[in-house]
C-alpha cells in the first residue's frame, strides 16, 4: 500500500518491516499508558461513576492518528472498572495475570482461528494437550479431554446440549418426536445460563427443575430424590443432574458424592458448573471441597476467574472426549483435516475461535502449580480473617457460612444495606449488591490478589463509622443459631 493510500501508515504492522519504528513508537506510547493505568490502579475508585459523554462514537471521515485516539481513551479507562484496586471484592473478576495479558496481545497479533488445525496449527494441539491435562487434574480419567469456549454460560450450554444427545439420541432428528418431556434438574442457586441453555435447546427454561438449598446454600439431596421421582411419576423423561462447585451469590458447593451417586442410579447426566470454585482443585489443602467432582461426565471450569486469566478463559472438561465427537459434531467440509487432531470448531458451539489457550498456558507455566495453589489459599486466607470480624459484630446478618471465600452479609435492612454499599465505595471498598432469598445483600468475593487482612479491617473499620453514625444496635436475626461457623474453611 502506498503513502497516498486512505489507510494510515500504522493501520498495520508490515511484514516486511518498513514501519517496525512507526509502530513501535505508538507500542510505547500505549504500554506507558497502560503501566500507569494499572500501577496507579489504587488511587481510582474499584467502580467509578459514570461521568463522560458519547463523545467520538461517530466514524471520522478521515483517519486519526493513533497517538489522538491514546488521549481520546483517557476518559474511558479513568471510568472503567478497576478490580486491581484491593478494595474491589465485588464479584468473581479479579485482575488479569501478567501473563495473559501478554498472551492476549500476542494472540491478537497473530490471529490464528481455532476453528481447524490448518488456520492454528500450533494452538490447535496446544490447547488439546492443556485441557486434556486439566481434565485429568479434575480426575476424569485416561479418557478425558476439553476445550476453551467464550466464557462459563457457553461451556453449560455445550454441557447440557451434548448430555441431551447422549441421553435422547436428538442430535439428528430433535425433540418433536419424543413421547416424554425432557427435564433436567439443578438448584435453585444454580447460574442463570441453566435456564438459558434449556431455553436456547428447545427443552424450555422451565424443563429445569429447581431443587431447594439448605440453609448453607446447598442442593438438598432429600428434595431432589423426591424431585426425580415425581418426574417419572409425571412421565417426564430427566436426563441431566446439574451441580454447582461456588454459586454465584453465597459461593455454596453442593454435596457432589451424594449427588453423583444420584445421577449414576437414575443414569443421569452429572454436570458440575465448576466455573469458579473449580480453581480449588490446585490447592492440596482444600481440593477436598471438590470430592466427588471426579465422577462427573462434564465439568465447566473458567480460569478467567480465581486465577485471574484474562477474559475470555473459559472451559468444558469431559470423561469421555469421543462422546463429543458421536453427539456433538458437525463437519465442516470447507476446512482440511488433520491425521492427529480434529478440528476443534467441529466440535465446539463455537466456530470461529480465538486462541485464547496461548493466555490460559502463559499463565499456567508463569504461576506453575504453588502459585495456583497461592492464589486459592490467599483468598481462603482472606476468608477466615473476613468471618472472624463478622463474628465481633452481631448487628450484622450472614447469608450462609462460606464454603469457598465469598461471603453475604447485611444490616437489618434493605435501605441500610444498599447504603452501606454506598457509604463503603466512597471510601474505595465495593461489595456488589445482590438478592438473595428475597433480600439485598452485600457480597464480598476475595479473590484479589492486592488485597490484604489489613485491608479487611478497614472496611470492617468503615462499617463500624456507618453504624455508630446511624445507631445500628444488634440484631437478634444474627445470632441464628442454624447459621454457624463451625463448618467453614
Amino acid at each position: 500500500m502506498n503513502s497516498s493510500a486512505p489507510l494510515p501508515e500504522t493501520a498495520f504492522l508490515r511484514p516486511d518491516g518498513s514501519n517496525r519504528e512507526a509502530i513501535a513508537a505508538v507500542a510505547q506510547l500505549a504500554l506507558e499508558q497502560l503501566l500507569n493505568l494499572g500501577s496507579q490502579a489504587d488511587q481510582r475508585s474499584p467502580v467509578p461513576t459514570w461521568q463522560g459523554s458519547e463523545r467520538h462514537v461517530g466514524i471520522p471521515a478521515q483517519s486519526v492518528p493513533l497517538p489522538d485516539l491514546l488521549q481520546q481513551l483517557e476518559p474511558l479507562l479513568a471510568q472503567a472498572m478497576n478490580p486491581a484496586n484491593p478494595g474491589y471484592l465485588g464479584h468473581m473478576d479479579p485482575v488479569a495475570s501478567t501473563a495473559s495479558v501478554i498472551g492476549d496481545a500476542i494472540a491478537a497479533l497473530l490471529n490464528n482461528n481455532l476453528l481447524s488445525v490448518e488456520m492454528s496449527p500450533s494452538f490447535s494441539r496446544l490447547e488439546t494437550a492443556v485441557l486434556r491435562e486439566l481434565a485429568q487434574r479434575f480426575g476424569l480419567g485416561d479418557e478425558a479431554g476439553g476445550l476453551l469456549l467464550s466464557g462459563g454460560s457457553l461451556a453449560n450450554l455445550q454441557a447440557i446440549a451434548l448430555a441431551r444427545n447422549w441421553a435422547l439420541q436428538v442430535q439428528e432428528t430433535g425433540l418433536a418426536g419424543l413421547t416424554q418431556r425432557p427435564i433436567l434438574f439443578a438448584s435453585e442457586a444454580a447460574h442463570t445460563s441453566i435456564q438459558k441453555a434449556a431455553m436456547l435447546l428447545g427443552l424450555g427454561s422451565q424443563a429445569v427443575i429447581p431443587i431447594a438449598t439448605d440453609r448453607r446454600g446447598r442442593m438438598q439431596v432429600a428434595a431432589l430424590t423426591e424431585a426425580i421421582a415425581s418426574a417419572r411419576r409425571q412421565g417426564q423423561r430427566p436426563f441431566c443432574l446439574v451441580a454447582t462447585a461456588g454459586t454465584t451469590v453465597t459461593g455454596s458447593i453442593d454435596p457432589l458424592p451424594e449427588l453423583s451417586a444420584i445421577a449414576r442410579t437414575e443414569g443421569l447426566w452429572f454436570h458440575v458448573d465448576a466455573s469458579y470454585g473449580g480453581a480449588v482443585i490446585f490447592s492440596p489443602r482444600y481440593a477436598h471441597k471438590l470430592q466427588g467432582i471426579e465422577q462427573a461426565n462434564s465439568v465447566t471450569f473458567n480460569p478467567q476467574k480465581w486465577l485471574c486469566v484474562a477474559k475470555t478463559s473459559a472451559s468444558l472438561l469431559l470423561r469421555d472426549w469421543s462422546l463429543l465427537t458421536e453427539h456433538f459434531r458437525i463437519a465442516a467440509p470447507y476446512m482440511g483435516e488433520a491425521d492427529d487432531l480434529i478440528n476443534l470448531g467441529e466440535v465446539s458451539v463455537q466456530g470461529t475461535r480465538p486462541a485464547d489457550i496461548l493466555k490460559l498456558w502463559l499463565t499456567l507455566q508463569h504461576f506453575g502449580d504453588r502459585g495456583c495453589a497461592a492464589l486459592v489459599e490467599h483468598g481462603l486466607r482472606l476468608c477466615r480473617c473476613f468471618v472472624a470480624e463478622l463474628r465481633q459484630r452481631p448487628q450484622i446478618q450472614v447469608a450462609t457460612p462460606p464454603d469457598l471465600n465469598i461471603l453475604c452479609f447485611r444490616l437489618a435492612s434493605d435501605r441500610l444495606t444498599a447504603e452501606l454499599q454506598q457509604f463503603l465505595l466512597d471510601r474505595y471498598f465495593f461489595l456488589s449488591l445482590p438478592r438473595f432469598r428475597d433480600r439485598l445483600w452485600l457480597k464480598a468475593v476475595l479473590v484479589n490478589p492486592f488485597t490484604t487482612p489489613e485491608h479487611i479491617r478497614q472496611l470492617f473499620g468503615a462499617i463500624d463509622a456507618f453504624c455508630r453514625d446511624r445507631q445500628i444496635q444488634p440484631d437478634p436475626q444474627s445470632q441464628d443459631n442454624e447459621i454457624t461457623y463451625s463448618q467453614s474453611l
